[in-house]
């Protein structure tokens, strides 16, 4: 059973809002969830592929171009809002699942229901749309209601909100509210509407029979209630729609007492588990002591005295050998030589201590659970047995507070490592502390357990908020990181494309490779590869490396007169931007003012003397006065030194600040291993376990998957980065066996699913 944001590995689950808290799911529903979630998908596209054909038939047979252009446009929206309408409707389907253990600690849990009586009906238009969506309720009721029951009956066994069939995630009333929300955003007129819902009607509720089938028949296998009679249902199903409406209202917070959860359902439940169980009660996998035939059964009331006595004198540390039933035979015998009269466990009680004795030897053999933490959790066998045998629901209701307490500490337990100091750690000293105050305090009232949880949830919730924002930035920082990467890439295939096999002034290439690349780079984090600001910075550096190639078309002279004005400016304002040096600025100018003088003149000598014939002069004054040589044009050649040229032979590599050049060999593995198939399970959220070398583990959660750079992110149970890895290097590991993941499911859901298949084996053979 796992945890709320719980996605199956292979499949992403939509992420839910962070303002809304969700409760843990056990896995049998999570598997039932899933696999009708790929029936639903199905069954829309099946929906959707068809809506096309029937709306075009519509439309031929429409008796007015008005008519026809609407069927028309409603074909178009359809089309438009598909992926919208299909995307939603799933999403309304896993957060409606996620709202089943939802519970805030002091407030009542609130139904998600639907009603459409209580639908507000004041257009005609509503009106039709209600009528409608009762009428396809109606017939799936009538034609799959003893198998909605059944569902019902098993889901209300598991979750901790009370539901109806109404309320039934996969019930017709919310399957029809939440496929009118969804097409909330259709445009269309009631007429086409409806056409929809009758197809609705036809490619999705006309397969629910099977649907339910094959939940009820996932929950029988997980042992939800496998010997549930038909005519449970069959007596719900007449109820009323006022009496589910009363029965929604009345569902308020949890009661305290055991007798108000005592439904044929949950008494199904554990009698379903005492059947299994009487493979082992006084067999040869706890062999009892021979007793006359007088023995007589001690009282649970009794049975709770010993069990007191026996956890007032809990060891600190719970022996590997610590076998509950031998330690209480023992009590037994020595009480029943005191008085005289041999005494044993009842039946009932008998299966209670075996039940949770073998749910502990799980728990204890775990490897999901720090050794550490398993010797502190191994002492709540005790307390944990007590109030089973108070409350027998404690097997079957997972929001029963001791069961979610047991959960909750396991659950925050996942991401601790063990350490040298770990009672200084506050998650240990707070489980520390709940685990005495049971020993202590715990002696027949199960309030207490309410009292620690909301205690433990509390400390928890803060110690996440604070995971969470450190997470929160850790990712962040990764994001920006990636963002700079890739503006890096840009930068360096811009510059290796026009650098790349040239020979060039050394300092225009320094200029570029030091300078200019910080103007490139802040221009595509800041504005984008199709930016009008990037393109501009490109064409600056094109402009450049042009001005100082040599040119022999005297055009040029007149194209490089007009350039370098403009082109100085840009690279004084683009350099002033990206706050390069000033000294480096004004030394690379200097340089760059040589090189254009050393153009110019060269230009100059290139010239004969016949270009200039005297009759020009003559005939055109004017032009000669309109581009007067600049001054720098006069300085004689020996002022300007022959300039450093270098052929740019190597491709251009910017590093990251702090970064290193030589990037370390990974290794390659075919795209079908199974270890890639393994690292694309993973999902954010998955706890692993690193094996770093002999002694050392490290336990960490992926927090994020960087796509630009391909980076896995790891962080631990505090938010802190703690690794980081590439698709490949992960695949390398898990190969070789040093990464596991480790299973978030519930523990104490995981442990009983463990222990029913045990037992069922052993009936079995």
């Amino acid at each position: 059973m796992t945890d709320a944001k719980v996605v199956h590995l292979n499949k992403a689950a939509p992420e839910h809002s962070p303002s809304s808290p969700v409760g843990r799911l056990p896995v049998a529903l999570i598997h039932v969830r899933d696999k009708a979630a790929q029936q639903l998908k199905l069954a829309l596209q099946a929906l959707f592929d068809n809506a096309d054909d029937t709306l075009f038939e519509m439309a031929d047979r429409a008796t007015n171009n008005a008519e026809q252009s609407n069927f028309f446009e409603a074909m178009r929206d359809l089309r438009l809002k598909r992926k919208t309408i299909e995307r939603g409707f799933l999403q309304k389907i896993f957060e409606s699942f996620s709202s089943l253990n939802q519970y805030e600690i002091g407030k009542p849990a609130q139904l998600g229901s639907m009603s459409f009586d209580s639908l507000s009906l004041i257009h005609e238009d509503e009106l039709e749309e209600t009528v409608a969506l009762d009428s396809m309720v109606a017939k799936v009721v009538s034609r799959d209601g003893i198998a909605l029951g059944h569902l019902t009956t098993r889901l209300n066994v598991l979750v901790s909100k009370k539901i109806d069939d109404k309320s039934n995630p996969l019930g017709p009333t919310l399957l029809c509210g939440l496929f009118l929300e969804a097409c909330a955003g259709l445009g269309a007129e009631i007429k086409i509407k409806l056409i929809i819902f009758k197809l609705f009607e036809k490619y999705v509720l006309s397969d629910l029979d099977q649907l339910y089938g094959e939940a009820n028949q996932a929950l029988v296998l997980a042992g939800v209630l496998p010997e549930l009679k038909s005519t449970l249902p069959a007596q719900r199903r007449p109820a009323s729609r006022q009496a589910g409406a009363r029965n929604a209202q009345a569902d308020g917070p949890a009661l305290s007492s055991s007798t108000a959860y005592a439904s044929e359902g949950v008494q199904e439940m554990f009698s379903a588990l005492q059947e299994l169980l009487a493979e082992v009660r006084g067999g040869s996998a706890q062999p009892r002591r021979s007793l006359p035939a007088d023995a007589l059964p001690i009282s649970s009331n009794d049975l709770l005295r010993l069990l007191s006595h026996m956890q007032q004198r809990m060891p600190p540390q719970v022996a590997d050998d610590f076998d509950l039933r031998n330690q209480l035979e023992q009590l037994l015998g020595r009480a029943s030589a005191k008085s005289g009269k041999a005494r044993v466990v009842g039946e009932v009680d008998e299966d209670v201590i075996n039940l949770v004795s073998m749910l502990f030897e799980f728990i204890l053999d775990d490897r999901t659970l720090p050794d550490s933490l398993k010797a502190l959790i191994g002492r709540l066998q005790i307390p944990m047995l007590k109030v089973a045998v108070i409350d027998k629901t404690f097997f079957s209701r997972g929001s029963h507070p001791a069961r979610r307490l047991l959960n909750e500490i396991a659950s925050a337990a996942l991401g601790w490592v063990d350490q040298d100091d770990s009672r200084r750690d506050s998650l240990y000293q707070k489980i520390e502390q709940v685990v005495q105050r049971l020993l202590n305090d715990f002696v027949d009232d199960p309030a207490i357990f309410s009292e620690l949880l909301t205690d433990f949830l509390a400390f928890t919730g803060d110690e996440r908020r604070r995971s969470e924002l450190l997470e929160q930035r850790t990712r962040d920082a990764e994001e920006g990181s990636a963002k700079a990467e890739l503006a890096r890439r840009q930068v360096e295939q811009a510059l290796n494309e026009r650098l790349l096999g040239k020979t060039l002034p050394e300092v225009v290439v320094r200029l570029l490779q030091e300078g200019w690349s910080k103007v490139l780079m802040l221009s595509f984090l800041k504005h984008g590869a199709e930016s009008v600001e990037w393109q501009a910075a490109l064409a600056t550096m094109d402009e450049l490396v042009w001005s100082v190639e040599p040119h022999e078309d005297p055009e040029a002279r007149l194209q490089l007169l007009e350039l370098v004005p403009g082109l100085l400016k840009a690279l004084r304002e683009g350099m002033a931007s990206a706050a390069f040096d000033p000294f480096s600025t004004s030394a690379f100018f200097s340089q760059l003012e040589a090189l254009h003088v050393q153009a110019f003149q060269r230009f100059k000598r290139s010239m004969p003397e016949a270009e200039a014939p005297a009759e020009l002069a003559d005939d055109a004054p004017e032009a000669t006065v309109a581009e007067p040589l600049p001054a720098l044009l006069e300085l004689p050649a020996a002022e300007v030194d022959t300039p450093a040229m270098i052929e740019v032979v190597e491709e251009i590599i910017l590093l990251a600040p702090g970064g290193n050049a030589v990037a370390e060999p990974e290794a390659s593995l075919p795209d079908d291993d199974a270890a890639l198939l393994e690292v694309d399970n993973l999902r954010v959220g998955s706890w692993v376990e690193f094996q770093e070398d002999e002694e050392h583990k490290l336990r960490c959660k992926l927090a994020a998957l960087i796509k630009p750079t391909g980076k896995y992110v790891f962080v631990n149970r505090t938010g802190m980065k703690v690794l980081e890895k590439t698709r490949m290097g992960l695949a390398v590991e898990f190969r070789r066996g040093a990464i596991r993941l480790l299973d978030d499911a519930l523990l104490f859901d995981r442990a009983l699913e463990s222990v029913i298949g045990n037992l069922r084996r052993l009936k079995g053979n």
